[in-house]
């Protein structure tokens, strides 16, 4: 009896962790086996309420599509852009508006077209060559900066572009991690021979290569007056969107910044059906409302006894013009009819599609769907039995 007694008094601690270890060990496993019965209930609870919550319980999994498709390069990923319904304002409409989805190009724009066609003629005319240490010279507001300085780490060239002080910050702080050289101007008349474009054009002009990278070349890539601008939306974005929408186009409408994408798709959809109408979207401080509607470039702000030297305080970048360049001079006899659309329309639109659409989209494009608004109504009006659809540019 002392032995066991002994014994006990030896073991005793140990013998309580022991009964403690499996009890707690025990609890916490049925612990566990509650908590997966629990979430098992919930999962079912939640699949009781999907099927009493969608009729005839015809719910689809996505399927994702398998694609053999592999691009070459950066380049390979341009163009051919989806044709996005913009649900809300079609809805409202009562027609289709839809938008060309040029954001998902690698640049995030339709300029991505206009660089590569830009580069490859260039390169055909042996004005740029590869991997020799050439330059791109270009003045632009940003964009068309962003494509070309893109396309230029891919290509094997060096970019320097030249924009007004104004421009946004985020577009010269892209340009810069992408490796151009980017170069601010106060803002200009385009007779200014401090222009941004025409700097951009002196600095190609002036440049000489060095000793050792003598077959180094220096190109302006002159988006304005190019006609690679406008090949590259009537080869491509007009016949992209006659095929996407099968056909069934009633208007197109686009801003314009060089006049290249309005001028050229509006060039291939009249020639292919000369009932589509065309329209050209225009902000504060531009002078082609006017130029299409009365046949005058002119704007307000160029009113006798209203001239300053800076003329136009807007949000919005990328479009407007106050001048023929060629690329709008291409397009002109194509084009029908323009909207006028100002800041607050446009800020409130880029509010709405960001808010009812999830589409988050810059200043350039909100005026775009302002006037595609517009244009669908009048169309509307006309035809009320119809559901025209609107083709605009994102």
């Amino acid at each position: 009896m002392d032995r066991l007694a002994r014994v006990f008094t030896r073991y005793r601690y140990t013998g309580i962790w022991v009964v403690g270890f499996l009890v707690g060990l025990c609890t916490g496993l049925g612990a566990l086996a509650l908590a997966r019965a629990h979430r098992a209930l919930e999962r079912a609870s939640i699949r009781r309420k999907v099927a009493r919550s969608s009729p005839n319980n015809d719910f689809v999994p996505i399927q994702l599509q398998q694609s053999h498709s592999i691009v070459s390069g950066v380049e390979g990923m341009i163009g051919n852009t989806p044709l996005v319904r913009i649900r809300s304002l079609s809805d409202l409409t009562g027609c289709e508006i839809l938008g060309k989805a040029e954001f998902v190009n690698p640049g995030g724009s339709p300029k991505d077209r206009v660089a590569l066609q830009i580069i490859t003629e260039a390169e055909k005319d042996e004005l740029l060559v590869p991997h020799t240490g050439s330059w791109i010279f270009e003045g632009t507001v940003g964009s068309t900066g962003i494509s070309l300085a893109t396309l230029a780490c891919a290509k094997g060239y060096r970019c320097c572009i030249v924009v007004p002080d104004d421009v946004a910050e985020e577009k010269a702080t892209l340009l810069r991690r992408l490796g151009a050289v980017v170069e601010a101007v106060r803002p200009r008349g385009i007779v200014d021979p401090r222009h941004f474009v025409n700097e951009a054009r002196t600095r190609a002009q002036s440049w000489k290569p060095n000793r050792h990278e003598p077959c180094a070349r220096a190109f302006f890539a002159d988006q304005f007056e190019t006609d690679a601008n406008f090949s590259a939306h009537y080869e491509h974005t007009g016949p992209e969107i006659w095929t996407q929408t099968q056909g069934h186009v009633d208007a197109f409408v686009a801003g314009t910044g060089t006049g290249g994408t309005l001028s050229g798709v509006s060039a291939y959809l009249k020639e292919v059906s000369p009932s589509v109408l065309t329209v050209a979207a225009d902000p504060p401080g531009s002078g082609v409302y006017n130029r299409i509607q009365y046949g005058v470039m002119y704007n307000a702000t160029e009113a006798e006894g209203t001239r300053r030297r800076h003329q136009v305080d807007t949000v919005v970048e990328g479009i407007g013009l106050n001048r023929l360049t060629r690329n709008l001079e291409l397009g002109l006899p194509f084009i029908d009819a323009a909207e006028r659309v100002t800041d607050d329309e446009a800020v409130r639109m880029s509010r709405w599609l960001s808010t009812h659409d999830g589409l988050f989209l810059g200043s350039s494009s909100a005026v775009h769907c302002v006037a595609a608004v517009r244009t669908a109504l009048r169309l509307k009006a006309q035809r009320p039995d119809t559901r025209p659809v609107v083709v605009t540019i994102l």
